[in-house]
Formats: structure tokens, C-alpha cells, sequence
């Protein structure tokens, strides 16, 4: 197949699934408006090199071992919809503090480069959106370096697109209009992951299922 075709087939389909609002995007969103600049530059930045790793792994034949090993599949969704539930109920009981609008050190806490790369690698939609999109694209004969540019491009344009909406939550005009809500957009992050870890686990397949 073309290059240009399998570029296009797959990001065709990879763009509006990263602009869709899930995991990644609540936590760059909460991280921006709760943290600053800085922080929510920083949780992209985590975000993207989980979405490269996932990438790498897909290409590397992560579709041929989840489609061999149901199991495997069911113990990532479980695992990541648990970890997303007990990231959100953390938020929904945080405690309030002060959003750092000029972008300096981040809070304490968990790092949050670290906690962007969590919810990424937690999320079992970006592996299965790998493993069924991107995988099933290449072929023995793909080169290498289309493999490559693919990677590049899914790091890139999460860079970009994340990067955006941190800049836009953070900014001055938003910060200060959501000043003393800053601790309910908190808790709204926190429910939004304990949904999205619910329906994770609710979707789950049975791993003992024919």
C-alpha cells in the first residue's frame, strides 16, 4: 500500500479520536486551570510520550499479542479503569489551593509530566485504538521509516493539540473567570475519571468468555 495512503487511512481516523474528549483531555484541562501554564505544558508532555510509547508498541505487534491472549486485554482494561477511578475519587476530595497562573514550579503532589504519562498508559481506548488502527496498517513489507513518521506524527500532533488547549485553559482570562471555582472544577475532573473508569470496567470482556 501507498505511504500516503496509510498516512491518511490512519490519521484519518487517529485526529478526531485525540480531539475527542476522554482521559487525556481531562487531565490537561484540570491540570491547566487548577496548576498553571507550566503544569498543564508538563502533563502534555506526558500525555504524548504515552501515546508514542502506545504507538511504538502497536507497531511492534501489541494487536497480535492482546488478539492472542484475551486475558491480557480484559487485566489492562480492569487495571486502567481501576486506576482512573481511584485518580478521581483523589480529586473529588482534594483540597483547595491556589492556582499558580504565572507558570513557575508545580505544586506538590504527583509530577505532572508523570501523572499526563498515568492517565495516558491507564487508558485502555488509546490501546485499543493502536492495536486496531495503526497495527492493522502495516505489513511485513512496511518500511521502517514510515513506521517512523507515523510515530512522529502521533507525538506530534498530540504536542500541538494538547498544547493548545493547556495554553487556552490557563490563560489569564479563563483562570480569572474560573477563580473561585477552581476547587469544583477539581471535583468535576474527579468525576468525569470515575465515569470514565466505570465505563472501562462496566465494558470489559470476560476473559473466560468463548
Amino acid at each position: 500500500m501507498d505511504a500516503a495512503i496509510i498516512l491518511i487511512s490512519v490519521f484519518a481516523i487517529f485526529i478526531p479520536a485525540l480531539m475527542l474528549p476522554g482521559p487525556d483531555f481531562v487531565a490537561v484541562v484540570r491540570t491547566s486551570m487548577t496548576k498553571g501554564t507550566s503544569a498543564g505544558l508538563l502533563t502534555t508532555l506526558g500525555v504524548t510520550a504515552g501515546l508514542g510509547l502506545y504507538a511504538s508498541l502497536s507497531l511492534l505487534g501489541l494487536s497480535a499479542i492482546l488478539v492472542e491472549y484475551q486475558w491480557l486485554t480484559w487485566l489492562v482494561r480492569i487495571l486502567g479503569g481501576s486506576y482512573l477511578i481511584y485518580l478521581g475519587i483523589k480529586l473529588v476530595f482534594t483540597k483547595p489551593q491556589a492556582i499558580n497562573v504565572s507558570g513557575g514550579a508545580p505544586q506538590r503532589g504527583l509530577h505532572p509530566c508523570l501523572f499526563g504519562f498515568l492517565v495516558t498508559m491507564t487508558n485502555p481506548k488509546a490501546i485499543v485504538l493502536f492495536a486496531s488502527v495503526f497495527a492493522t496498517a502495516i505489513t511485513d513489507t512496511t518500511p521502517v521509516w514510515l513506521m517512523g513518521v507515523m510515530i512522529g506524527l502521533v507525538m506530534t500532533s498530540s504536542l500541538v493539540w494538547y498544547s493548545l488547549v493547556s495554553l487556552f485553559m490557563s490563560s489569564t482570562p479563563v483562570i480569572m473567570r474560573f477563580q473561585n471555582a477552581r476547587h469544583w472544577i477539581e471535583r468535576a475532573a474527579g468525576v468525569c475519571f470515575v465515569a470514565i473508569g466505570g465505563r472501562i470496567l462496566s465494558d470489559a470482556p470476560n476473559p473466560v468468555a468463548p
